[in-house]
């Protein structure tokens, strides 16, 4: 299926749940409907998010047995990708199927697959990650939970130099987006700063494919 007519599919499903006033319902809707072919969803590429891994590749990044949180990892390509780094990976969805999905593809792999809500998360995981890496899964939602969001995402990292990974769709501040996916700004970015992290990088991509500014970002959480 061509990327387009995946996305326009996305966006009709996204429609027809918010009419119904439920904001995360289209995403298991989506899985069940691609039966198992991961070509129906859009951001399923079954390899890691190439803006992510050329940002690993390039600051040498290594897990040494640090423990890593996967924000709505989908299919688990990024969860396997940070896996084969070195850390030990825990990673959710809110999607019963795509994590019983993830958990087939990767049967091998010491991953820890888990359906969670990203506002109702284990109680454990509050603080408890040394890595968090978030991509593609705010833009997909709601702009006005977009602050909710951020801070949730946020209360993952862990003290003393936890540090997190944001790759996204990018768009000016002034520059009012006009389809799902929101695009992100960089003062819808500036809340994790607020929540008590330090931008330590940023770079900003233009993907020719998809014509679109991406932005990856890397915050820490101070000692």
């Amino acid at each position: 299926m061509e990327i387009d007519l995946k996305r326009e599919n996305a966006r009709r499903l996204a429609a027809e749940f918010a009419e119904n006033g439920d904001a995360f319902g289209w995403f298991e809707a989506l899985y069940k409907e691609a039966a198992g072919d991961n070509d129906h969803i859009p951001w399923a590429d079954l390899e890691p998010n190439r803006f992510f891994r050329e940002w690993a590749e390039k600051t040498g990044l290594k897990g040494d047995g640090q423990k890593a949180l996967v924000v709505g990892c989908g299919l688990g390509d990024d969860a396997k990708y940070l896996h084969d780094l070195g850390f030990k990976v825990t990673a959710f969805d809110i999607s019963p199927t795509a994590i019983e999905w993830a958990r087939k593809l990767y049967a091998g792999a010491e991953i820890q697959f888990e359906t969670a809500d990203l506002f109702q998360p284990f109680r454990g995981w509050l603080g408890a990650f040394d890595f968090v890496l978030e991509v593609y899964t705010i833009q997909p939602l709601p702009m006005e939970m977009r602050s909710k969001v951020i801070d949730a995402i946020a209360a993952f990292v862990g003290g003393g130099g936890g540090k997190l990974v944001v790759v996204c769709r990018g768009r000016e501040d002034d520059e009012e987006p006009d389809q799902l996916p929101w695009p992100l700004s960089r003062n819808d970015l500036s809340g994790f700063e607020e929540n008590g992290l330090i931008q330590t990088y940023f770079e900003e991509i233009w993907d020719e494919e998809d014509e679109q500014k991406r932005f990856v970002v890397e915050y820490a959480r101070s000692s």
